[in-house]
């Protein structure tokens, strides 16, 4: 058993690393030769201001009165500047979103794997190529474009990180720190002479990072209140600091002054994925260099945000962040000519390197060129642009050297995918061979195929190995002569030892399609249907919710069309109940959307009441009754009963801005830290081991809840207690021997035993069941294939101070705790249904590996950044579910059937 785990878990982390070199490798090329626009700029430095998490709706809508926010802005807007919306790129976090502002392209997918505080490729920036850079903010992001500074020109100010607090009572304090630094750097320049020399320089950048409207739209919704007043306090300071820019250089009119935002935010306070309010974001520019307001009578958007702003007669010019708006630019024609020339040569030289690269690593009767941009094109292209600038054509110079642009970019992305068709077969190759090899280990293990084959057939012919080690063989040297990365010779290579270990069960597989041949067609083909319905139920699920509930509709229809409903009314009826509950909870709107922290309070007094119940049951078996049972049960009690406590407490205590509670957080860690421990205390009878990982889960997920979503674990588990008496019901019905009651076994019976028995129908059900259970345990309470579905607020009850990987692991253990429910209830079903579990196993990720080929050929990498965004999740969200189902399944084992004892004794049960 432990062989195939390795070997699938090994196989499994090879397809999921696939995507990230098919689909999202870094698009950086290294070897250029620096080249710069030969006319001096408009400007000699800039004032670039980035207000973390600000929507461009919240910035340019009049308030209910009819005012502006933002009156300064606004009046920039109308009488001094340019503006528009920038659009920003999946993922809308801070760090790719600053990168794309400062440095001017999509940042390199690894670095989502590098952490946010470090540059995980050397990439160019703005910065970089300044004289002197002076920045204020959040350390996280100040330091990332500081790092690898040779020249020591660029200087950072930041806060403290524990600044960043959710519960603070005022959060605004952010950007007052960074206002109030900047307004103390101008006083002390006037009297410091070296200081003041450099800021006479040309080539200078400061960089103003306001952290402040991001932590307060997390905090309390872009919707709030302090939201809003955020937005105010920050146009405050802005025209404050014009001012004392423009008083500090004499108002040399050399100064040019952006500001805009890294992403934009959900109207429940999240960021990360693709929706137009996160995406959407101010642009507004003046200053040196921009263009005045132009004043129109029409425009044609596609949406109405004109009208609402009452905006519609300024001229609105939407940019994508990390490109330059060229018509923003108030310049000479001669400028704007020579910049796109320069622009044009410089993505041409990116193009070249790609070229010779890509050429250099490929033999040459295999090397296809990019056909659209010879060779002779480029010198045509480049000779007429430069002969428009002479003859000052420059309207005709630009247009050429977009078009040169637009053809040197498509070749850069014809390169950058050159490989993608191999490596995407290979892998599919790979996918196929490991579905049919495990396959034919779960149909060789309980199916006794070969009884009528021959000895001869039996045996594999020797040609075999040779031939797979010759193409192995050849592969490598073909790989090897092109100098390809290491990488490749991992997706080439791994089909071939799974392709072998699949023909060398060629009996097995005659023997499979003999059996097959027995079944009447209509019978089969229908069999056939019903499992590929299923599938499609399952990918469909990962892009409608509601499908879900479809799902669970017909599982309650089960037991309707079985003998179980004669048989088992009662437990029938119950399946019925629990299968409509769980259904419910897809069509509810995603989790953090409507907090609600009194579902969360009576979610734990369910919990209670549960107890009680279950309690007052063990009293009453007074021959089974040990007093340290009744010491656990009520220690779990008292759990739950603190968790409700502590969410109510830090709930109040953060609408009152008192911030998070000292006691509540040292209490919230202690019951996480405990929920480990405390079912490992109860007994290993089945019903009372899963009752006391219900509690222990209970107690830390009402911590971490906000809303609806506490019930959820608890109708979960209803329905999986349900399922472990309709499972020993249909066991009862089958040809299979039932030896014990459900509430005689015990877990710590549970050894696996590689043949039980034979395989039939039922287990390829029950495997679906699991599979369509973790599903739903993923995406019941929300789609976390969308990054904004994560919900900070929820880990409030354990720290309020900014986190990244702290919150995201305690946001990560909310979504495992239904999926540990359901894989231990999985256990108590494979050990009443008297199946190897490495059967169930296998089977389990097979229709796992069925979905993970399905989203892999729908992964995009063109389209909307939501589409591709979503593709991405999708994919890495069921390979995730595979490899974690290993892990999982381990910690399921150890909660169910390891034993300790408060008295530090081992303690005998009477089952």
């Amino acid at each position: 058993m432990l062989l195939y785990v390795a070997l699938g878990l090994l196989v499994h982390l090879v397809f999921f690393a696939s995507i990230f070199d098919i689909y999202f490798t870094s698009p950086l090329v290294h070897g250029m030769t620096p080249r710069f626009t030969p006319l001096p700029p408009p400007a000699k430095r800039l004032m670039l201001f980035v207000a973390d998490g600000l929507r461009a709706d919240k910035l340019y809508e009049l308030d209910e009165d009819g005012n502006s926010r933002a009156p300064f802005l606004r009046n920039v807007i109308m009488n001094e500047g340019s503006w528009g919306i920038s659009h920003t790129h999946v993922p809308t976090e801070s760090r790719p979103g600053h990168v794309a502002i400062i440095a001017g392209f999509y940042e390199d997918v690894s670095a989502v794997a590098k952490g946010w505080k470090e540059n995980p490729v050397e990439f160019d920036s703005l910065l970089n190529e300044t004289r002197y850079t002076w920045s204020w903010g959040s350390p996280d992001i100040l330091a990332m474009f500081a790092k690898g500074d040779s020249g020591n020109h660029i200087f950072t100010d930041s806060y403290d990180a524990s600044s960043e607090d959710f519960g603070a009572h005022d959060v605004t304090k952010l950007d007052t720190w960074v206002f109030d630094h900047v307004k103390e750097f101008f006083h002390a320049a006037r009297n410091n002479q070296s200081l003041l020399s450099k800021l006479n320089g040309d080539r200078i950048v400061f960089f103003l990072h306001l952290l402040g409207i991001d932590t307060n739209g997390h905090a309390h919704r872009p919707t709030s209140r302090e939201y809003s007043d955020n937005i105010k306090l920050v146009d405050k300071e802005l025209k404050e600091i014009e001012a004392t820019v423009k008083d500090f250089y004499g108002n040399d009119g050399k100064t040019a002054f952006v500001f805009t935002a890294d992403h934009g935010m959900t109207d429940w306070g999240s960021h990360g994925a693709g929706h137009p309010l996160e995406t959407c974001t101010p642009f507004i520019a003046w200053g040196a260099g921009i263009r005045l307001p132009q004043k129109v009578s029409a425009q044609n958007f596609d949406d109405s945000y004109l009208q609402e702003w009452k905006l519609e007669n300024w001229k609105r010019q939407d940019i994508n962040q990390g490109i330059i708006p060229v018509d923003m630019l108030n310049t000479s024609d001669l400028f704007k000519a020579e910049s796109m020339f320069t622009n044009a040569v410089q993505i041409l030289e990116q193009f070249k390197v790609k070229m010779t690269q890509k050429k250099e690593a490929t033999l040459s009767f295999l090397f296809t060129p990019f056909k659209s941009l010879s060779d002779t094109k480029q010198a045509n292209i480049l000779r007429k642009a430069r002969y428009y600038i002479k003859q000052k054509k420059y309207d005709e110079a630009v247009s050429l050297c977009r078009e040169l642009i637009d053809l040197a970019l498509r070749g850069l992305a014809y390169y950058h995918t050159y490989d993608r068709l191999f490596l995407a077969s290979n892998v599919v190759l790979g996918f196929v061979g490991w579905i049919s090899y495990a396959s034919l280990l779960i149909i060789k293990s309980h199916c006794n195929l070969t009884r009528g084959v021959s000895t001869k057939a039996k045996n594999p012919s020797r040609l075999l190995p040779y031939t797979f080690v010759a193409i192995g063989l050849f592969v490598a040297l073909l790989l090897l002569i092109q100098a390809c990365p290491w990488t490749y010779y991992v997706y080439c290579l791994l089909p071939l030892p799974i392709w072998y270990a699949v023909l060398r069960e060629i009996p097995v597989i005659q023997g499979f399609v003999t059996v097959l041949l027995t079944f009447r067609p209509w019978c089969f083909l229908g069999y056939l249907l019903l499992f590929i319905l299923g599938v499609e139920v399952l990918v469909l699920s990962f892009f409608y919710r509601y499908m879900l509930t479809a799902g669970l509709v017909a599982f309650a229809a089960w037991p309707l069309i079985t003998p179980l409903w004669t048989r088992a009314k009662r437990t029938s009826l119950s399946w019925i109940l629990f299968c409509f509950l769980l259904a419910v909870f897809p069509l509810l709107p995603v989790v953090g959307r409507e907090p609600d922290i009194f579902l969360v309070v009576g979610a734990g007094l369910l919990v209670l009441l549960l107890s009680l119940f279950v309690v007052t049951s063990v009293i009453k078996r007074n021959d089974s009754f040990i007093n340290e049972e009744l010491v656990l049960h009520l220690l779990q009690m008292l759990s739950i009963v603190l968790s409700v406590c502590v969410v109510y407490g830090t709930h109040k205590s953060l609408l009152e801005k008192q911030g998070l509670p000292l006691l509540n957080q040292i209490v919230s860690w202690t019951i996480l830290a405990s929920s480990f421990v405390t079912p490992l205390l109860s007994p290993p009878v089945l019903f009372d081991r899963l009752f006391s990982i219900l509690l222990a889960s209970m107690s830390t997920y009402l911590l971490l809840s906000t809303g609806y979503e506490a019930l959820f674990p608890l109708v979960l588990s209803c329905l999986m207690f349900v399922w472990i008496h309709m499972e020993q019901e249909t066991l009862q019905q089958s040809v299979v021997s039932c030896k014990q009651k459900v509430s005689t076994i015990q877990f710590a019976c549970n050894t696996d035993v590689t043949q039980c028995r034979d395989l039939y129908l039922d287990d390829i059900r029950r495997a679906f069941f699991l599979v369509f259970f973790l599903v739903t345990a993923f995406f019941g309470t929300g789609n976390i294939a969308s990054v904004n579905s994560f919900d900070p607020s929820s880990v409030y009850c354990f720290l309020t101070v900014f986190s990244p990987f702290k919150m995201g692991a305690l946001i990560m253990w909310k979504i495992l705790i239904p999926f540990v429910l359901v894989m231990c209830a999985f256990e108590a079903v494979q050990l009443t249904t008297q199946l190897s579990s490495k059967s169930l196993f296998l089977m389990v990720i097979n229709i796992s590996d069925i979905m993970a080929l399905h989203f892999f050929f729908l992964i995009k990498d063109y389209g909307s950044w939501l589409d591709i965004g979503t593709s991405i999740s999708h994919y890495v969200i069921v390979m995730s579910m595979t490899i974690f189902m290993v892990f999982l399944n381990c910690l399921a084992q150890m909660l169910t059937t390891k034993k300790l004892s408060l008295c530090g004794r081992p303690k005998s049960h009477i089952t």
